[in-house]
């Protein structure tokens, strides 16, 4: 961090919420749905996982898509729960200082995702302390609403143009190389954390 720093962009999975690989899989399998773990990624999803982060499939073609890859009469529900296991939580102590940057920096979200992780998230994660999901974000950009996946060139002149963000005055917080990489050639700063970092450190 430096004193030109204006703009903030936050990954969601990995860097906010934590993941839980390994529950998502047990999951699935538990429904009998045993080809999961060739598609599941804590950066970037595969087979029609990755069609719906990228908005090219919706929710409800989602659920058709793996109920006729098992062969098996899965509810919505079903499908839902296993995959939304993934998520596990936002530690409280990251959705206070998201506040508390909101009062120094312009802060954004760019996140690979999907309309069902993004929809329990907005109703179990970010409804805390009487807040909802636009008190801890300036913007939201999210792979399945703009139809891009980082580490693609495209999400990230999207969300530039979309901000008008200085890429020398914005510093990027993703827990992947390879999107930090590509952040890192439009000239923005960036910061890799661990899994379940407490990175608030890097403002002090």
């Amino acid at each position: 961090m430096d004193g030109n720093t204006k703009n903030l962009i936050i990954d969601f999975g990995g860097v906010l919420v934590n993941l839980n690989h390994s529950r998502c899989i047990d999951s699935f399998k538990s429904i009998g749905v045993d080809s999961i773990e060739d598609m599941l990624n804590p950066y970037f999803q595969q087979g029609f996982l990755g069609k719906l982060e990228k908005g090219e499939i919706t929710s409800d073609q989602f659920h058709d898509e793996l109920r006729k890859s098992v062969g098996k009469e899965l509810t919505d529900k079903q499908i839902d729960d296993a995959w939304n296991s993934f998520l596990v939580e936002i530690p409280s102590y990251k959705l206070d200082l998201l506040l508390k940057l909101r009062e120094h920096y312009t802060v954004y979200l760019l996140s690979n995702t999907n309309e069902i992780h993004w929809e329990m998230s907005c109703k179990r994660f970010f409804s805390y302390k009487g807040f909802h999901v636009n008190d801890f974000f300036d913007g939201i950009y999210l792979s399945y609403q703009l139809h891009q996946l980082k580490p693609s060139k495209e999400i990230f002149e999207m969300m530039l143009h979309k901000t008008g963000i200085s890429p020398e005055e914005t510093f990027f917080i993703d827990d992947a190389e390879a999107n930090c990489k590509m952040a890192e050639s439009f000239g923005i700063h960036t910061y890799m954390p661990l899994p379940e970092e407490d990175w608030g450190h890097i403002f002090k």
